[in-house]
């Protein structure tokens, strides 16, 4: 796996690769794996559904476990074949190289992808920095995709910087620091809707040993999409300290040309097991019309 470590140390490393294995365990026998090469390095891809469904691509949220996110959107591998890539540079299996953010480099590797899964124009769903690279996506081919969904979307607005320090960057530090349970859960709290278990601890074990990834992708704008034509439907949360659904969805209103949005009322950044139920199924019935 190609470019430097993004991990603090081996033992670091070696709890988040059984944690991964864990993950993917509890996603069931029905998933399988592959690595397929692209022009950032080796990419490794999660598979479920049947072999003869719609394709459909997942992307998972920055500094967090593939597999852990694709339970969240599993219930759609009973319509699709979802092929879900482990972003390059984050937590995972997939190469540690780290494009920036700035630019086009995190597009032009999921051109990579999908040209190594031997896909064309295909629908996408992402969450937070996954749904922010749709948009890089967007920007760069947007013949490529033919519909998208994007859940608590980096890559439109940012919600107020003090309230995200305080309340998570901070905390964050001090349990790396010092890591009790107690500054555990406040960290995790102003993230999880729903504090369970083994996502607070994906968190614990991500703030004590990787070097985060705190660039996010830039926000898009309407030119970059002026060319991006296909169906999206967008999900905001309401409690989300990071995109805020009061300012993306306005926001997204400006620069996205053929969009739905609804507001998650009582949500955090990542949504509650109720609210991502609810997601599935608008989603599979959006997807299913395209």
């Amino acid at each position: 796996m190609g470019g430097s470590s993004i991990y603090r140390s081996p033992g670091g490393e070696a709890e988040l690769a059984a944690l991964y294995e864990e993950a993917l365990a509890r996603l069931g026998s029905g998933c399988e794996t592959r690595m397929i090469a692209t022009g950032l390095g080796e990419t490794h891809v999660i598979l479920a559904g049947p072999q003869d469904a719609p394709p459909l691509i997942v992307l998972p949220g920055g500094n967090f476990l593939n597999p852990m996110c694709l339970s969240w959107f599993l219930p759609l591998a009973a319509a699709f074949r979802i092929y879900a890539p482990d972003i390059i540079g984050q937590p995972g299996r997939s190469a540690r190289t780290r494009p920036s953010a700035k630019g086009d480099g995190h597009a032009r590797w999921l051109v990579d992808v999908l040209d190594g899964l031997g896909l064309g124009r295909v629908p996408l769903v992402g969450i937070s920095y996954g749904a922010g690279l749709i948009l890089r996506l967007a920007g760069l081919a947007p013949g490529r995709i033919a519909g998208s969904v994007l859940v608590s979307p980096a890559g439109i607005a940012l919600g107020p910087i003090w309230p995200m320090i305080r309340r998570t960057a901070l905390p964050a530090l001090l349990y790396r620091a010092s890591p009790k349970r107690k500054r555990l859960i406040r960290a995790a709290r102003p993230i999880l809707t729903d504090l369970e278990e083994p996502y607070v601890r994906q968190l614990g074990l991500v703030y004590r040993h990787v070097k985060l990834d705190r660039e996010l992708p830039r926000a898009a704008t309407g030119e970059e999409l002026a060319d991006y034509e296909s169906p999206t439907l967008l999900f905001a949360a309401e409690n989300d300290l990071f995109f805020p659904a009061q300012r993306v969805i306005p926001r997204a209103g400006e620069i996205i040309p053929n969009l739905k949005t609804e507001t998650l009322p009582n949500n955090r950044h990542v949504p509650s097991r109720e609210a991502l139920a609810g997601i599935n199924d608008r989603t599979a019935a959006f997807l299913g019309y395209l």
